[in-house]
């Protein structure tokens, strides 16, 4: 999170607001007396986290309430495979804090710097047609509600909330601590190689279905995806990590600061933009190698960018893919960053994007010095027309009154906000905007 002269800004310098004032609570009992100050001034509260989400949802609009020191690893129930972790613990540190009860999380996204609670608030997902988003691994929460009262949700307490709560788009209350639903620690093995993008698409439903985990990024002006597939195995059994000289080059030197030099010159030159993707092809995604779950699942991103990514159903990905390939090219618009497609099993809480359905999820990227919206609400539209739903952390255009009809059960989730915060004292306007006012 950056707050600098009194401003807010979010990491892809998408989103600014400026906080009337900032806390840091340590303990529950002090997010407790923040929300009743709030409520008794009338002022909105927001709980922040990284501030890694490109959209609205974490801008605060009064007080701003920094999770940094509501931190760490609570409580472990090895048997059950339980982890309670303080709602602001970092992605990058729960990998840690579990590896001595010998569990890990089933899954990650490719990014771990977000907060716990901001990752499942937002909907944050790995890929695996087999597995579901992070909010989907929540057993249990403890928020602040409205009214300053501590609720405990789980399967023996207020149970038909947990559906909302455990991906609340920060609407409901402060979340102060979430129980995880872990599994044995395990292993990846990933193959990372370039293929030709019409042999991928043709063949995508089978090589989805084949492994664990498969995705795929395409850089617009080529013919060329760079897959990824990654394949479960026991802890430790044959584990080949890369170098470490391996993975500086790979992903310091490559990935990032060469990558940021590329990207800067096609900002100032943008007809250079496809020859740069055409040599970004080449250069990275063409490697083997195994190591620790969390080692192969996320990367290391320091090029800001801005992005925006839409779940469809997954038989529709395909054409949607091809869709947004044709519109850019026959827009004129020269694109530096890859469109990214992954997928994720369906599950049951109200408001996340693979609700009731099996998902494939597309994002498509703008470096951080070049204006998005065009790009995007173009793209958009494909996503629309295919009855695609905004991931709620990125940016969007769509309001309550168009997401309603996607997502059966919106109006009760609203109910619950209705019942938890009444006054609206965790309002702002993209939740204005998403869910009503």
């Amino acid at each position: 999170m950056t707050v600098t002269g009194g401003t807010w800004t979010n990491w892809g310098r998408t989103e600014e607001a400026k906080p009337i004032r900032v806390e840091r609570p340590r303990t529950a009992s002090a997010v407790q007396r923040a929300v009743a100050a709030a409520a008794g001034s009338g002022i909105p509260i927001k709980a922040v986290g990284a501030s890694h989400s490109f959209s609205g949802i974490a801008a605060p609009a009064g007080v701003l309430i920094e999770l940094d020191d509501l931190s760490g690893l609570i409580d472990v129930d090895e048997t059950r495979g339980y982890a309670t972790f303080s709602a602001g613990t970092r992605l990058r540190d729960v990998p840690r804090l579990l590896a001595r009860h010998g569990l890990a999380m089933e899954n990650l996204g490719d990014i771990d710097s977000q907060s716990l609670a901001g990752a499942i608030s937002t909907g944050t997902h790995g890929t695996g047609a087999g597995f579901r988003g992070l909010a989907a691994q929540v057993a249990g929460a403890t928020l602040v509600t409205g009214a300053g009262e501590l609720l405990h949700v789980d399967s023996e307490n207020n149970a038909d909330l947990l559906p909302a709560v455990a991906l609340g788009l920060g609407a409901l209350g402060i979340l102060v601590d979430v129980t995880l639903r872990c599994v044995p620690a395990f292993d990846l093995t990933a193959v990372e190689k370039p293929e030709p993008l019409d042999a991928v698409l043709e063949s995508l439903t089978e090589r989805v279905a084949a492994a664990d985990h498969f995705e795929f990024y395409w850089f617009p002006h080529t013919e060329t995806a760079l897959t990824k597939t990654n394949t479960r195995m026991p802890s430790g059994a044959a584990r080949r990590p890369l170098s470490p000289a391996k993975r500086w080059i790979d992903d310091t030197v490559v990935s990032n600061g060469l990558y940021r030099v590329t990207c800067g010159l096609g900002s100032a030159v943008p007809a250079i933009v496809p020859t740069v993707n055409r040599m970004a092809d080449k250069l990275t995604g063409n490697r083997e190698f195994s190591d620790a779950s969390h080692r192969v699942f996320t990367t290391k991103r320091t090029v800001r960018f801005a992005e925006m990514e839409y779940a469809l159903p997954a038989d529709r990905v395909v054409d949607a893919l091809r869709a947004v390939k044709s519109l850019i090219d026959t827009s004129g618009w020269n694109i530096s960053f890859p469109v990214e497609v992954r997928f994720a099993a369906s599950d049951d809480l109200w408001m996340s994007t693979a609700t009731g359905r099996e998902t494939g999820y597309i994002a498509v990227h703008r470096y951080v010095r070049d204006a998005p919206a065009e790009y995007f609400r173009a793209v958009e539209e494909i996503m629309r027309e295919r009855d695609g739903r905004p991931h709620w952390g990125k940016m969007h255009w769509r309001d309550a009154e168009s997401l309603r009809s996607t997502y059966p059960r919106f109006d009760d989730f609203v109910a619950v906000r209705d019942r938890l915060d009444p006054a609206r004292l965790f309002r702002n306007p993209y939740l204005d905007r998403v869910l009503g006012s």
